[in-house]
């Protein structure tokens, strides 16, 4: 006979109960990542290649939101830091992520001091985007479409603390409090931050098109990424070359 509980779940139980898989997957994720940063920490380079191909994906993709066509050489020299001072760091999967998220920011940040560029508006177009989003699904409709290099742009645009909130968040993946510690912020600012970046997204693409802020003569605005065709991530760094000519 089926348990009464089964019967009387409805949506709602479902839904629940899909949630509890995803943070149980979440979880299970983190603590393989984890045990691969301990195995790549005593030498074992197939560990840290594992590491390179989970992690590298998101980080470019946060990277190309803050540098735009930089973003591999600011990505592979935020790898040669991390293979140099892989021994230095302590934590699970979820603060390795935090930690390579933190190293790459500051790589970009660097970069962009030294090539003192003023804010650039990519000229995109999201005709083909508008029938993604709806107002009323703010945070699905951007998960869908941060994948897509367009999106990267699209996000890059949004003011600085909202644009970070939000590649932190849905494209690097990292929980609330872990992307608080890479910006140096509290877990609730970056959650309202978050927040309203997913809802200026989502009307922008119901309006049908992004419109880009003017630019600021304020604090230096997120270089917005151009269009990319989809290109196979590089080899992951050799782990005995870790200890290369790159600056803290």
């Amino acid at each position: 006979m089926m348990p009464a509980w089964i019967g009387c779940r409805g949506r709602d139980g479902l839904a629940a109960s899909s949630a509890e898989l995803a943070a149980s997957a979440e979880l299970i994720a983190s603590a393989e990542l984890g045990a691969a940063v301990a195995r790549a920490q005593k030498g074992d380079e197939d560990a840290f290649r594992h590491l390179y191909r989970t992690v590298q994906p998101g980080l470019l993709r946060y990277l190309r939101g803050l540098v735009g066509d930089d973003a591999e050489d600011v990505a592979s020299e935020a790898w040669s830091q991390i293979a140099r001072d892989l021994g230095t760091f302590h934590g699970d999967g979820q603060g390795f992520r935090g930690w390579a998220a933190t190293i790459g920011r500051n790589r970009a940040l660097d970069h962009l001091r030294y090539q003192r560029r003023r804010p650039v508006a990519a000229s995109l177009s999201v005709d083909g985007l508008t029938d993604r989003a709806s107002l009323d699904d703010t945070a699905g409709s951007a998960l869908e479409l941060v994948s897509t290099d367009e999106a990267i742009a699209i996000i890059a645009a949004l003011p600085r603390d909202q644009a970070e909130a939000v590649l932190l968040r849905v494209v690097m993946g990292l929980d609330v409090a872990t992307s608080a510690r890479v910006l140096g912020k509290r877990a609730g600012a970056v959650r309202t931050a978050a927040h309203r970046g997913l809802r200026r997204l989502a009307e922008q693409f119901a309006e049908g098109s992004a419109e880009r802020p003017p630019a600021s003569t304020g604090e230096p605005h997120i270089q917005a990424a151009k269009p990319r065709a989809a290109v196979d991530p590089p080899p992951a760094p050799d782990l005995a070359e870790g200890a290369c000519d790159v600056e803290a």
